[in-house]
């Protein structure tokens, strides 16, 4: 007997298909690589900047696609919008960038708080950490909002892609007891790692100074000895991925990934594609073979978005053919109408609902399916769901034959028409 539960997972060769947080410095250029990197990818429109509460980094660079969002509510009207309309507006939408990660969680908190009030009219609060009964209690529930509203972006096929700070902390080794000094987060380690765990990608950026001794022209007045000072000699700004001292908190999901690389944009897509590349190899499948056969599958995502558009569908089987009926909810857009100037109308988009039936059948010569039989439009729901409970109450008491009497006057009506 199978197995009815385990999948066995195939590496994807879509760089997008995997989440990627960059952090560093301020004005390094994190956003500038990303903004590179999305655009050679997917193009103009396949990204979209999320400028987080005071982050402003957009107004420097030019033509990027960017949306202002400066509290909670604006994010989730955002967000809201890019799913309602998948397939519509966004359907060239790839990947959503959030910049920075930082500011993410200074919008979440105060929703948290009112969150909290709300659920605790005589126990309000005006404190994170006393939110939801302390003990960072407020702080996981910003977790919880904040990747619950990731992974609906994820849900219909969109990608994300962190941006934050970094500044330099003294870490504790878990073994040893040792300190050590890290370039890592500038926010909470909480909020940080809820990320890092979700990532298959974090890079580090940062600049490499070779920095050299030079004598001043000054003697020690103690030790009589010449006085040196650092001077930067040279200095190059990189991505790091893996860093075997842990001096610097990156990590990746992919065993081959590059230790470093300039921050360049094209070095981060053939980093990224090459961990890919490495990693699918172990399969003994290649890259260009992956490619074909991903490129004709239905990503499920997509699957999901045409399941989420069924509102009912029903199966009842007569002998040996299935009658799938079927229930979905759509968007149209009218044709093109002129005035009496002979200008073009703004065009008008309205909610349909569709019913009908698909028969399935199989003979000698092989298996059809004829679809949009006993069927209609309406562009009411109520309407819609009144007249499918009549058709299924149709098909269950209706015999074989009749039906398929009915079926073939349907076929003639429609050709004939």
């Amino acid at each position: 007997m199978a197995r009815k539960f385990g999948r066995k997972n195939e590496i994807k060769i879509d760089p997008l298909a995997y989440n990627l947080a960059i952090i560093g410095e301020s004005g390094i250029g994190k956003s500038t690589i990303i903004k590179e990197y999305c655009e050679k990818l997917v193009g103009e429109d396949g990204y979209l900047f999320l400028e987080i509460g005071k982050e402003d980094g957009h107004d420097a660079i030019n033509g990027i696609q960017y949306e202002p969002v400066e509290d909670w509510d604006k994010l989730v009207e955002v967000v809201d919008d890019i799913i309602e309309n998948r397939t519509t507006d966004y359907k060239d939408l790839r990947v959503v960038v959030f910049d920075t990660y930082d500011e993410l969680f200074a919008i979440a908190e105060p929703e948290v708080i009112k969150m909290h009030n709300r659920d605790n009219p005589t126990k309000k609060t005006r404190s994170i950490n006393s939110a939801f009964g302390g003990f960072q209690a407020g702080q996981d529930k910003a977790i919880e909002i904040v990747l619950d509203l990731l992974w609906s972006l994820k849900k219909v096929g969109i990608s994300f892609i962190v941006i934050g700070h970094t500044k330099t902390r003294n870490v504790t080794d878990a073994v040893t007891g040792e300190d050590y000094l890290q370039l890592t987060t500038n926010m909470s380690q909480k909020y940080f790692n809820a990320i890092k765990t979700k990532v298959h990608f974090l890079g580090v950026a940062s600049i490499d100074r070779e920095i050299v001794k030079e004598k001043t022209g000054k003697k020690n007045v103690v030790t009589k000895k010449d006085i040196e000072k650092g001077v930067v000699k040279s200095e190059t700004r990189k991505i790091t991925f893996r860093d075997d001292n842990f001096v610097i908190d990156s990590k990746s999901r992919f065993a081959d990934i590059v230790e470093s690389i300039p921050l360049d944009s094209d070095e981060l897509i053939k980093a990224v594609t090459d961990a890919i590349k490495s990693e699918l190899a172990k399969s003994g499948k290649s890259f260009d073979d992956a490619k074909k056969e991903q490129e004709k599958e239905i990503p499920p995502e997509k699957k999901q978005l045409i399941e989420n558009a069924y509102l009912l569908k029903d199966n009842i089987k007569k002998e040996n053919i299935n009658f799938n009926l079927y229930l979905f909810h759509r968007k149209y857009i009218d044709s093109i109408k002129f005035d009496d100037n002979y200008k073009p109308l703004p065009l008008r988009e309205k909610e349909i609902y569709e019913y009908g039936v698909v028969v399935s059948m199989e003979d000698e010569s092989g298996y059809y399916d004829i679809s949009g039989v006993f069927g209609g439009i309406d562009s009411d729901e109520h309407f819609a769901r009144d007249k499918y409970n009549a058709l299924k109450i149709k098909v269950e008491k209706s015999s074989l034959e009749d039906l398929l009497e009915e079926l073939k006057a349907d076929i003639l009506k429609q050709i004939n028409k």
